[in-house]
Parts: structure tokens; C-alpha cells; sequence
């Protein structure tokens, strides 16, 4: 197998060419109520380019077999191409080892993971789990069923007005019974980019493991997770250009062999009697049952799909389009923007006087343009900024500047409908 190495350095000076890249999404070609397709949901779910249908489609018809253990051709053909995929994986996050990587079906699952695994395992009464308030829910409520079967008491650090964590406060809140800090690396509604190395710093510090909620990140800025020295960090690939169902699971490799199964079936043993039973050593035992094959060699296809995309120029251009939106929408009267750290990746959230969220984005979709409005399973946020929601617009590499000038002429629609 050909090795894989991790993401390569930006060039600076290699240009985005969108217009290309736009061509490998058919989908961005559909009219919705008779207007073309803006795609501005990226946060929720990203598109998938035609290599990535393509290899699992090419899997599906021409290798589809289960893997592990066959000894026939298109059983050893799909081991392969499954194996390799987890170096890819590898590779992308820069991990020392590929079995440092646990194929999971997203990023929740991967999280329950390490709360059912290693959390029921380290945890005793008193012991504190320390979150933040602008957690997904998929990294709060694993941890408060923790709390229910361990006695473990949860910390949450507070966000500025500005929507950045405050900094005082976490150092303030660790402390000696500190276990666990859980700690998203971009948040899913401010767009904020969290200072990761500060915070294991601090935790490692005071000896605490620091789990890394990666959704909203690894699409946009380069991850690597020995330089961050976080302990676990998980990621889905519906967010990076690639298929549901399948997400991953980095954890240093001496957390992972200490760490027992959460979940039994075939796939994740040694041996198997009625009087015991023995488990495979990580990744295997954390991965009970047929994996999603097929959606694991379209992580890898996702995985190469970007790698091709200059990092700099993607950030760039992301950018880009998250200033000029948040100048142009912060100009529309009524219109007033949640979170403006200076350092986000290309999400914008937003409310709309007097208009709820599920109406603005009914308007916006009747323009076409779809955008993600609700509380984006971030409840504690919309309280801290007391809102009943947000309409929020996510730009991923596809999107282009008539995106922009699309959301703002909707949103004059949304106030000629609403007054």
C-alpha cells in the first residue's frame, strides 16, 4: 500500500480556481422555485464532488464484498481499500499510527465513545467533566448521562459577547479534580475558532485528557493532531465533502489500549466461549460489526479531494466570502450578527427582528438559497445570547461571490415581507 502523508503545507501562491471546482458538484446546477440552487447549509451537511460518488459507486458495483477475515478476491480487494482508507485518515490528521484512527458513524458516535469507554472507566463521584457554552449538544449530553451513572460533576466555560471562549474562566474553572475537558475546535454557530494548544496546555497541566468535538473544523483549517497534543478528536465526514455514516475517532494510542469495548459483536474479539471472552486490540475493538465499507472509501475519496485544493487559497476565498457577507447583512437594517470573533471559520449566524428564524429561512429558500435556521442543536448558546434561534449561512469551497449578493437580496425580501 502506497503510504500516505499528512495534509501538505499551503502554496501560497496557488489560486482557487472555483469555477472548476464548482463542476464536480452537479447538485450546485439544480433551480429551486425556479431560482438556482445557493448552497449556504455546508455547516449541516457538505456536498459531495463526483470523485467521492464516484469511488463508492466503483466500490459498490465492481468490489463490494465484507472485510476482514475472507480469503476470497473481493473480500481481500475491499480489506484493502478499507485498510487504506484509515491511513488516509492518518494521514490527514497527521496521527502516528493508523490504528490510532476508529472508524466511527460520525462525529456523535465518536464522542459516546469516549464517554462510555473511557469516561465510565476513569470517572468517580466528584470528579469534573469541563464543557463549554458553545458546545453542540452532540458534546453535552453524552457527558450528562456520564454524570448520571458516575457522580461526576459538569463545569461549563462561558462565552464573550463577541463569542469567544473567555479564556480567564477556563483557566479559573480547571482544577485538580478536573478529568475530562471537552472542547469544540470551531463552533457550529459563531464560526469560532477555539485556541486548542492554550487549552491542552492548561488541562495536561492539571492532568486532564482533552477530548476535541472537530466537526465544523477539519473542512477548513489543517489538523494536526500531535501538534495540538489533544487526546482524542473526532470528526464526521459529511462535513469535509464526504458521505453520512461514517466519521472517525483519533485517539493517542496508550488511551485507546486502556480502554475497554462499548459495544460487543463480531469484528472486535480475540475469542469467544460462553465462560469469556478476550477483545481485539484498538481499532478493532471499538469497531463491533460489518464497518460502513463503501462510505470509508468515500472518506478517503474526500480526503484526496481536498488534499488536491491549495489550503491557503481555500482559506482565503472562505474567508473572504464570510467579511463580505457579514459587512453586507450587517448594513440591513433589523438584521444584527451572533459572534464576531475575529478568528472563525466561514460560518455566519444572524437573527432578523421581529421575524423567527424558520421564517426568514422559508423566504430565503423560496429564493433559492438555502440556509440552516433553528438552534442548530446548540440550545445553552441561543440562551446565553437570549435568542430562540439563528439563521445561519455556512460557504465551503464552491461558493462564490453571487452567493452573497443572492443571501442579501433575499434578506431584502424578508423585510418587504415582513415590514
Amino acid at each position: 500500500m502506497t503510504p500516505v502523508t499528512a495534509r501538505p503545507l499551503p502554496n501560497r501562491a496557488s489560486p482557487l480556481d472555483v469555477e472548476r471546482l464548482r463542476r464536480d458538484f452537479p447538485i450546485l446546477e439544480t433551480r429551486v422555485g425556479g431560482h438556482p440552487l445557493v448552497y449556504l447549509d455546508n455547516a449541516a451537511t457538505s456536498q459531495r464532488p463526483r470523485p467521492v460518488v464516484d469511488a463508492e459507486r466503483a466500490f459498490d458495483l465492481m468490489h463490494n464484498s465484507n472485510v476482514h477475515r475472507g480469503v476470497h478476491t473481493l473480500s481481500l480487494e475491499a480489506t484493502e481499500a478499507f485498510d487504506a482508507a484509515r491511513e488516509k485518515v492518518r494521514g490527514f490528521i497527521n496521527a502516528r499510527e493508523a490504528t490510532e484512527i476508529v472508524f466511527t458513524s460520525g462525529t456523535t458516535a465518536a464522542i459516546n465513545l469516549v464517554a462510555a469507554s473511557y469516561g465510565r472507566r476513569v470517572l468517580q463521584a466528584g470528579d469534573e467533566i469541563l464543557l463549554t457554552e458553545m458546545e453542540h449538544h452532540s458534546n453535552i449530553v453524552p457527558w450528562q448521562l456520564l454524570r448520571e451513572v458516575t457522580g461526576a460533576v459538569l463545569k461549563v466555560v462561558p462565552v464573550t459577547d463577541a463569542g469567544e471562549l473567555d479564556l480567564g474562566a477556563f483557566q479559573a474553572l480547571v482544577s485538580r479534580r478536573t478529568r475530562i475537558v471537552a472542547v469544540t475546535h470551531a463552533s457550529n454557530v459563531l464560526g469560532t475558532v477555539n485556541p486548542l494548544r492554550r487549552i491542552v496546555e492548561v488541562a495536561h497541566a492539571h492532568g486532564a485528557v482533552v477530548l476535541v468535538d472537530g466537526a465544523q473544523a477539519v473542512a477548513h483549517v489543517p489538523v494536526d493532531v500531535q501538534a495540538l497534543d489533544c487526546d482524542f478528536y473526532a470528526a464526521s465526514a459529511h462535513k469535509m465533502y464526504g458521505p453520512t455514516g461514517i466519521g472517525f475517532l483519533y485517539g493517542k494510542a496508550a488511551l485507546l489500549e486502556q480502554m475497554p469495548p462499548w459495544q460487543g459483536g463480531g469484528g472486535m474479539i480475540h475469542a469467544v466461549s460462553f465462560e469469556r471472552t478476550t477483545f481485539a486490540p484498538p481499532p478493532a475493538r471499538f469497531e463491533a460489526g460489518t464497518p460502513p465499507i463503501s462510505q470509508a472509501i468515500g472518506l478517503a475519496a474526500a480526503i484526496d479531494y481536498l488534499g488536491a485544493v491549495p489550503a491557503a487559497a481555500l482559506a482565503a476565498h472562505e474567508l473572504h466570502l464570510l467579511h463580505q457577507a457579514s459587512e453586507r447583512i450587517a448594513t440591513i437594517p433589523g438584521v444584527r450578527l451572533i459572534g464576531t470573533a475575529p478568528d472563525r471559520v466561514s460560518v455566519l449566524s444572524f437573527v432578523v427582528d421581529g421575524v423567527h428564524p424558520h421564517d426568514v429561512g422559508t423566504v430565503l429558500d423560496a429564493r433559492g438559497v438555502a440556509v440552516r435556521a433553528g438552534h442548530h442543536c446548540a440550545q445553552p448558546l441561543m440562551l446565553r445570547f437570549q435568542v430562540p434561534g439563528t439563521v445561519r449561512a455556512s460557504f465551503g469551497l464552491y461558493n462564490v461571490d453571487a452567493d452573497v449578493e443572492a443571501l442579501v437580496s433575499a434578506l431584502g425580501d424578508v423585510r418587504r415581507v415582513f415590514g
